[in-house]
């Protein structure tokens, strides 16, 4: 088998790889050797067919008729996906949403550490949260630099997203993923994801509405007859 890349990856290929990385997780703690594709697929709704065209970008991993091996295929995983670099990251704005992303235990157990926070607001400067003691914004650039952090979480309020971002940026910050809802503008060379929660309570809004409608036309059908 090779790992080796065989060409530059759509975005959402290697989304999908993170969801395989978790179901192979999984599937070691419970003591499964190998799976095939299609099984694969059926675990994290893809298709057999868009499995094997993921995988296919980073290089050869299964055997026919064999299927993939589930611990080396993770290891795999493991090395495209960065996990267990270390990365250390900073994040800005310490509310309840930054509160609860410093508690998150998922990023440590993926090889990823907040390792320094920053607020504006007095109140929070100099409180520890799990060990990390919040630092003023003016600190910044002189932290980041110092400890050579390439990734940022943004938690600050919509208005002042951008004046963050382009603060990180100067400091040196490669990667920022935006918890703030608005639409931000980085240099080419910085990797920028955005997550907003309104947005895809929304979609779920729009989903449950529709199905509403269809449940209630439906029933409206059955009525005339």
């Amino acid at each position: 088998m090779s790992g080796s890349p065989r060409g530059k990856a759509p975005q959402m290929a290697i989304r999908r790889l993170s969801m395989y990385y978790r179901t192979l997780a999984a599937l070691r703690e419970q003591e499964v050797e190998s799976i095939s594709s299609e099984h694969l697929s059926n675990l994290t709704g893809s298709t057999a067919a868009q499995v094997r065209r993921d995988l296919a970008y980073f290089g050869n991993f299964g055997r026919r008729g064999v299927g993939y091996d589930v611990q080396s295929l993770l290891v795999h995983m493991q090395e495209i996906l960065g996990i267990g670099e270390g990365w250390p990251m900073a994040l800005v704005g310490v509310g309840n949403l930054g509160s609860a992303l410093l508690a998150y235990d998922g990023f440590p157990r993926q090889g990823f550490r907040i390792v320094e926070a920053f607020d504006s607001d007095p109140r929070r400067v100099g409180t520890v949260i799990r060990d990390i003691v919040v630092k003023p914004m003016d600190e910044i650039r002189e932290t980041i630099q110092a400890r050579k952090i390439v990734m940022a979480l943004l938690a600050v309020p919509a208005k002042a997203a951008q004046s963050v971002t382009q603060q990180l940026v100067d400091a040196g910050v490669r990667c920022v993923l935006n918890f703030a809802p608005i639409s931000l503008k980085v240099p080419s060379d910085v990797y920028l994801a955005s997550v907003d929660l309104s947005i895809e309570v929304e979609y779920l809004s729009y989903l449950l509405r529709e199905s509403v409608a269809e449940d209630q036309a439906s029933g409206s059908t059955c009525s005339d007859d």
